[in-house]
């Protein structure tokens, strides 16, 4: 049976977690005494300890020995809802949002790291600080919330570890160390290191102030893609800035136990990566055509569309869907391979999103081994990925995972059709949510947002950002009528 009262303690530990991370948002309140913010995160703060608190009351008797499978993604599952309907709460208290759906769907998509917004005003419409907690959320849910606690909470325990493998994106989860507590540390090491070296940049070559520098840093590592300006980074009008996020977000898609690896010494191995070549070249061969298509555009200037070119399918392929260029209105195959971007993501074991391309790695040589049987029947074969042989179970659990993504990406664009002025809308605004990217095309095209889009239909883009930044299964299971008798 299921233990709640091991879930109640160890979720309320999480709960007690994440209201700490609200103390960065009220440091900045302070500093441009914004009273009424501080105010906001103060309540949520108070309200975040008290459910805490009950859960810990309740989960006093629950034991680290009790945390299954189950357990953990029973936790997971609910972190995922409860925590942004948490982080949602700063929205409506400083009156940026009066509706709770358009809050609660503002801090999904932060945490998701989706980066679609109803809001239509941005610089005015919130505090600096609430703009801070605003990009904060991108970078918390980037790395993952779950990494984050299993890495400063060592009461989390055995507990720690099931969360951990239930939250890392992608179909194979590598330890870097031989405790994961010791493995989030060092994920997110790298990620403090690789945010903090962006924001230096962008404060210095990018000429930026040390509060955007900080809020777009995080709005990258995590790619999320939420901006202080109306227009995104086209707001900048940079070149530096433009490749500094460029090259940062490119960082970001990339698995980080290859960091780990070329800081440890084993740069080869980490350059060998099959991975982060396919990565590379998906992304070096979609910035030159869509460059090359757009070239007429930005006056037959070949540094200009390839600074726009490389910046756009960048934002695209990593998930992030920052702007500098209004790709809707793109020559017809830059546009239509921009939408095709929406469907890959970056590596497994990154911040982005999507699919990931080790999953379309493994799909490529299943069908190759297939199509070599059909004419070598009697041949034993076997995928291999990083030199290892990936057994027919994860090859077929891949498979399983496209299907079921595709069948997602398929009921959203039906349903989001009932609620959309055309089909572009719908189909483009289900995979930009599913696939945790932000911008589609036409009504949520990359210089409009989802504020017309009705409330139903912003919570089930909701839903979709989970299950997006889950990887479905994850959240998929507690649906299963089997999952909770037994």
């Amino acid at each position: 049976m299921m233990s709640w009262t091991s879930v109640a303690r160890l979720f309320g530990t999480i709960v007690f977690g994440f209201s700490t991370t609200l103390v960065l948002p009220m440091i900045w309140a302070v500093v441009y005494q914004e009273w009424g913010s501080l105010l906001s995160f103060g309540v949520t703060m108070a309200l975040t300890w008290l459910l805490a608190f009950v859960l810990r009351i309740y989960g006093r008797s629950g034991d680290d020995a009790h945390i299954f499978r189950r357990e953990a993604l029973t936790v997971v599952g609910l972190s995922w809802f409860v925590l942004p309907a948490m982080g949602a709460l700063p929205f409506l208290l400083d009156g940026v949002f009066t509706s709770p759906v358009d809050a609660l769907f503002e801090s999904v998509s932060g945490f998701t790291t989706t980066g679609a917004t109803v809001l239509t005003e941005i610089e005015t419409a919130m505090s600096r600080s609430t703009h801070f907690w605003r990009m904060m959320t991108h970078w918390l849910g980037g790395m993952g919330i779950m990494v984050l606690f299993v890495a400063v909470l060592p009461s989390l325990g055995v507990g720690g570890k099931m969360l951990f493998k239930n939250e890392v994106p992608g179909p194979i989860t590598e330890s870097l160390k031989p405790r994961i507590r010791e493995t989030s540390v060092a994920l997110w090491r790298i990620y403090i290191g690789l945010t903090v070296a962006q924001t230096i940049l962008l404060a210095t070559v990018g000429g930026m102030d040390l509060w955007n520098a900080s809020a777009h840093a995080m709005s990258t590592l995590g790619t999320g893609g939420f901006s202080t300006l109306n227009s995104s980074v086209a707001g900048f009008d940079s070149v530096a800035v433009d490749v500094i996020i460029t090259v940062f977000m490119f960082l970001a898609g990339v698995n980080f136990s290859l960091y780990f690896l070329a800081l440890g010494g084993k740069w080869r191995t980490a350059l060998r990566d099959i991975e982060l070549w396919a990565y590379a070249g998906i992304t070096l061969a979609a910035t030159a055509i869509v460059s090359i298509a757009i070239l007429e555009r930005h006056g037959h200037q070949p540094l200009q569309a390839i600074r726009y070119g490389a910046f756009q399918v960048v934002a695209i392929v990593t998930t992030t869907g920052f702007g500098t260029d209004d790709f809707d209105q793109y020559p017809a195959l830059a546009r239509n391979l921009l939408f095709f971007l929406l469907f890959v993501g970056g590596s497994a074991g990154s911040t982005a999103g999507g699919m990931k391309v080790f999953r379309y790695i493994v799909l490529a040589k299943a069908a190759w081994r297939q199509v070599s049987r059909t004419f070598r029947p009697q041949s034993v074969s076997v995928v291999k990925i990083r030199n290892q042989a990936i057994g027919d179970d994860t090859v077929a659990a891949i498979q399983a995972f496209f299907f079921a993504y595709l069948g997602l990406f398929v009921f959203g664009a039906m349903a989001m059709s009932l609620m959309t002025p055309d089909l572009e809308t719908a189909i483009s605004s289900s995979i930009a949510c599913l696939g945790n990217v932000g911008p589609g095309l036409s009504m949520v095209g990359p210089t409009q947002n989802y504020a017309f889009i009705p409330a139903p239909g912003k919570l089930l883009l909701t839903v979709l950002m989970v299950f997006g930044r889950l990887e479905v299964y994850t959240l998929l299971v507690l649906f299963a009528p089997s999952f909770w008798r037994r």
